[in-house]
């Protein structure tokens, strides 16, 4: 039978014993990592979350026999005397420098056999290590993670709250709106055949909280999004949730900066400099064809179109007469070599994936154009790209002609694949220049959708526009409002994004209706938040970021299923649990529901 504690109690963990702590007499209790039987002695390597500490028992000892029968990840507790390792010191562990000869040994629990080697290095599959979840969370990658998750939520409390912000919550069960992503549904027992939607964010609930006065908001809060999965999405994840009341964009940025910039000081010892740089949307899509853009290198989109506004290339020429037709071009290094294979195989479909129907290039040599589409290009075409271009010979010139979306995007995505194939981009953040930091403001108000032929919000519809574009508003030439909206951009990821919102009526309504939401539909959509608008609704703002991705950007994880305890498949579901599961008929008959499966095509 395995032992219960009976008092004994550690003194140290397993990552605290040094040098100075020879000839102690210490306790300690974890988990057997590594096991050596040598004959004469053996080791055993016992672990907590603190770290490891080396366990020395000779065979002349009363506990070899017992010690002997230990296996890995058996739960024990050993008492001892800390020791010198001598010249067998390991330098590379905190704890290398001694050892705990014991003197007693006590078994809390035996272990089966693993399914998988509880170490970093771990080649079992996912799937095996999601459903032996717990045991996933012993490895010390993971349980580094998870205790980074928690230092950086105190930080992120720690920094607010001395900000006069107050945690505040918000209700779990809320009312479907389905904007966006879909909702997930629970149906009502006490009201047959309604639903509450579970929170894709307390967006509504913490304008509320400015409306009634409490003026500086955060929560750490649980939001749920029904939508396809990825490596960075989880259908259930954190939100680091901020609203300020009388603010203006640079108040609320000014006291995220502070939280970062702490962040990374206490995480990574990392100092960052302050203000972060700042880029208006329409600068990072024409300067990096992306909103989100990666500032740790250059290679910047250039706009060639009035180079080729009368050219004869037929797939110049093809593009410039579609609506927003545009030609746009990036300089790759000469030190960056590329052949004909790397660009029409590779980075070709790179282009593909993003819509781009070509991806073109030619080479500079002895400061002319050469190879690739320059035999298409006239005189003038050549020499005017080579002058706005400025290319070093031996430098590779890709360009995307195409729909303007289209074009920067796809040439964004190729510069950026180009950083990463070339290691310009590190994977893990060690000093400030691996740090790109940026506010990317003004983003469009709208976006136009052809395939469903009506406008809808960039942010969402409570996002204020600008003051200055409120004419073009009022005239209805919506593709030219900006709103007050920013996002904080790490490394070319979306780390978090707000927006000053609308807290007047009339304008909220208006909103509503540029996006085809009548009045009705507003009314019974959003009666609560329009109702609050009446009375006496400060101006406010706020701001997201996702706590999750944070995480996974400062470890250097692969995936966010790295970053959370117990995550979802790619299929939303838990392994562990075996969830979503069936439940019977009697549950189902409570919520007055009956379901059907789809039926095979």
């Amino acid at each position: 039978m395995s032992e219960f504690l009976n008092g004994f109690k550690r003194t140290h963990t397993c990552g605290a014993l040094r040098g100075s702590d020879i000839g102690k007499t210490v306790r300690l209790v974890g988990w057997v990592q590594d096991y050596r039987n040598l004959g004469s002695f053996l080791f055993i390597v016992l672990r907590d979350r603190y770290g490891v500490t080396q366990i020395h028992i000779d065979a002349a000892s009363p506990l070899f026999e017992q010690a002997q029968k230990i296996r890995a990840e058996w739960c024990i507790g050993v008492e001892g005397e800390v020791i010198s390792r001598g010249k067998d010191a390991n330098k590379k562990l905190a704890t290398g420098e001694i050892e705990v000869e014991a003197k007693e040994l006590r078994v809390f629990n035996r272990a089966e056999t693993t399914p998988f080697a509880i170490h970093d290095k771990c080649d079992a599959d996912e799937k095996i290590r999601l459903k032996y979840r717990y045991l996933d969370l012993r490895r010390p990658c993971l349980n580094y993670n998870i205790i980074t998750r928690s230092k950086v939520t105190g930080i992120i409390r720690r920094v607010l709250e001395s900000k006069d912000f107050l945690d505040l919550e918000t209700p779990i069960l809320g009312k479907s709106t389905p904007e966006g992503a879909r909702d997930y549904l629970v149906p009502s027992r006490v009201q047959p055949g309604a639903f509450y939607a579970l929170p894709q964010s307390p967006q509504l609930f913490k304008q509320l909280y400015m409306v009634s006065g409490f003026d500086r908001y955060y929560q750490i809060a649980r939001c749920f999004r029904d939508e396809d999965l990825r490596l960075d999405r989880q259908p259930e994840f954190t939100q680091i949730d901020i609203e300020m009341s009388f603010i203006e964009p640079e108040d609320i940025q000014s006291i995220c900066e502070e939280m970062i910039c702490t962040i990374f000081k206490e995480i990574l010892d990392i100092d960052l400099p302050r203000p972060f740089k700042r880029i208006t949307w329409d600068d990072a899509m024409n300067l990096y064809g992306v909103d989100a853009p990666d500032i740790r290198f250059g290679m910047l989109l250039n706009d060639v179109t009035e180079i080729f506004r009368n050219t004869e290339f037929k797939l110049f020429a093809q593009a410039l007469e579609q609506k927003q037709g545009t030609i746009r071009a990036i300089c790759v290094p000469a030190s960056v070599k590329m052949s004909r294979k790397d660009i029409e195989q590779g980075l070709a479909d790179v282009a593909k994936t993003y819509g781009a129907k070509v991806l073109a290039w030619t080479k500079v040599a002895n400061g002319q154009l050469d190879a690739g589409i320059a035999k298409n290009l006239s005189d003038a075409e050549k020499t005017a790209l080579i002058e706005q271009m400025k290319p070093e010979d031996g430098a590779t010139l890709l360009f995307v002609a195409d729909k303007l979306n289209i074009a920067r995007n796809a040439l964004g995505r190729v510069r950026k694949e180009i950083a990463v194939k070339n290691n310009w981009v590190p994977k893990t953040m060690s000093k400030p220049e691996d740090v790109g930091l940026t506010w990317v403001t003004d983003f469009p108000m709208f976006e136009w959708s052809d395939e469903d032929n009506r406008w809808y919000a960039m942010h969402h519809p409570f996002t204020s526009p600008r003051a200055s574009d409120w004419p073009a508003f009022e005239r209805g030439d919506f593709g030219q409002v900006y709103a007050q909206a920013y996002d904080l951009v790490l490394n070319g990821i979306e780390l978090g994004g707000g927006s000053i919102r609308i807290h007047n009526i009339d304008v909220q309504k208006k909103v509503f209706r540029a996006l085809g939401i009548g009045d009705e539909e507003a009314r019974a959509k959003f009666s609560f938040l329009l109702d609050a608008l009446s009375f006496g609704a400060p101006p406010h703002g706020g701001l997201a970021f996702g706590l999750d991705r944070m995480i996974m950007l400062l470890t250097g994880a692969d995936s966010l299923r790295d970053v959370i305890a117990f995550p979802k498949t790619n299929k939303a579901a838990d392994l562990m649990t075996e969830a979503p599961s069936t439940v019977d008929s009697k549950q189902l008959d409570e919520l007055c529901i009956a379901h059907k499966l789809p039926t095979e095509e």
